[in-house]
């Protein structure tokens, strides 16, 4: 097989493909198997039917487009692999010239990854914050603790902010509860918004006993319309905090005094904000990349994506909404084109171990073991896409050891002293 491209603009190439016939010849015979499989001619058992006669049944021609529609993909990937052809989309196949026993040419039309000129990552600076943690941080985090180890007692007062209440709730529409709409003897933090729009204000000033009734959004409501809310106050309680001590730091951790206690949250936090930084320095990369690389785009791959994504939300008319997806759309590619670029000049490859890890943490976050997590992703055929994430994770962080990082202060920042520290048994590719 012989191959060559040709550049139709930076997103887009012709694949000229030149096929010899004895490269066909095992498609070929697949091709008469898979016609013998099809017909029934008394003598002859499904699968054993002579090529002749197969020919003389289907015709020459029937089996020869067989045999060029299974062979079609194998012979494009070649070329694409062959010509360091990164594809996107799909291809348009035109069959320039078949000679049976002879020859097959063919031509393939298809979007790109574009090539991207990276600048030098040595020459890039750049700037994040300072590590500081203030007395305020080890304070809120004291508070916390606290707050986790406080007592709740009940009182008679009117409900405030901070107070915790024990409070029922009836949700109806027209009049009529909604199904499942009810829920009793609920503990909530007054003015802490987690729960339901309106909720804190409607509890502000009420009594044990008292009821009040609000209009507010609910999960799973039409947009645009509202259920009435009754609530109920059953009971009022304070939080009391234990005294920020010795004891304190004894029952709070493994720490005998609380200035032992606060230097271990004080490293703790700084420790967390190193990590931020090493964030920070990422995303700031990433965007500094973005935009100072020219990265051509797609129109056809961009148009295609825009309408699934509105077709599958029934608005391929919102012309409003379909320009807000094409930025959208653009953005994500832009990215990955970029990243993607990243990997390809940096050589990067992924092993099994970096996989597995990566998946592990995903089905954490997601809240599935490992083995449901990479079923689901398996059978949604999504393990070549979580490859490229890994990849381009990977791609990012090899970068970042090469720029120069410094803080505001001037300091210059080790982002590689950051990462974690692997397995010295372990192995990368």
């Amino acid at each position: 097989m012989k191959s060559t491209v040709e550049k139709l603009s930076p997103t887009r190439v012709k694949l000229s493909v030149d096929v010899e016939f004895s490269e066909l010849k095992p498609h070929i015979d697949g091709a008469y198997k898979t016609l013998s499989e099809k017909v029934n001619i008394p003598g002859f058992r499904k699968g054993k039917v002579p090529a002749a006669m197969i020919d003389q049944r289907f015709g020459r021609g029937a089996v020869l487009d067989e045999a060029i529609n299974a062979a079609l993909p194998t012979f494009y990937s070649q070329a694409a692999k062959e010509n360091d052809v990164l594809v996107i989309g799909r291809p348009n196949v035109d069959i320039t010239e078949l000679k049976d026993n002879e020859k097959l040419s063919f031509t393939v039309e298809v979007d790109i990854r574009p090539e991207i000129a990276l600048p030098k990552f040595s020459e890039i600076k750049i700037e994040v914050d300072d590590v500081a943690v203030t007395d305020k941080d080890v304070e809120d985090q004291l508070q916390s603790l606290r707050t986790r180890f406080g007592t709740l007692t009940t009182v008679e007062k009117s409900v405030a902010n901070g107070d915790f209440v024990s409070i029922d709730l009836v949700a109806t529409k027209d009049d009529k509860e909604i199904d499942g709409g009810s829920a009793n003897e609920i503990s909530y933090e007054v003015g802490s918004a987690s729960m339901i729009e309106g909720l804190d204000e409607a509890l502000a000033g009420l009594t044990v006993g008292q009821s009040k009734s609000f209009d507010t959004a609910l999960v799973g409501m039409p947009e645009n319309e509202k259920a009435t809310v009754k609530v109920t106050v059953k009971a009022v309680k304070n939080r009391e905090l234990p005294p920020l001590d010795d004891e304190f730091a004894k029952l709070a951790s493994e720490f005998e005094t609380l200035t032992e206690l606060k230097a271990d949250l004080t490293t703790r936090l700084t420790k967390v904000k190193e990590l931020e930084q090493g964030a920070q320095a990422r995303d700031l990369l990433v965007e500094k990349l973005l935009s100072a690389v020219d990265i051509p785009l797609p129109a056809e791959i961009i148009e295609a994506e825009v309408n699934d994504h509105l077709e599958k939300e029934g608005r391929l008319e919102d012309d409003k909404h379909r320009a807000e997806v094409n930025e959208e759309v653009r953005t994500t590619i832009t990215r990955e084109f970029l990243l993607d670029s990243i990997v390809k000049a940096e050589a990067v490859s992924v092993n099994e171990s970096e996989l597995t890890e990566y998946l592990v943490r995903a089905a954490s976050r997601y809240g599935m073991t490992p083995d449901q997590f990479i079923k689901e992703v398996s059978q949604a055929g999504q393990i070549t896409t979580m490859v490229a994430e890994v990849a381009r994770a990977k791609a990012i962080a090899q970068v970042l050891g090469q720029v120069k990082i410094v803080d505001k202060s001037g300091k210059k920042v080790d982002i590689q002293a950051l990462a974690p520290k692997k397995d010295p048994e372990s192995k990368s590719e």
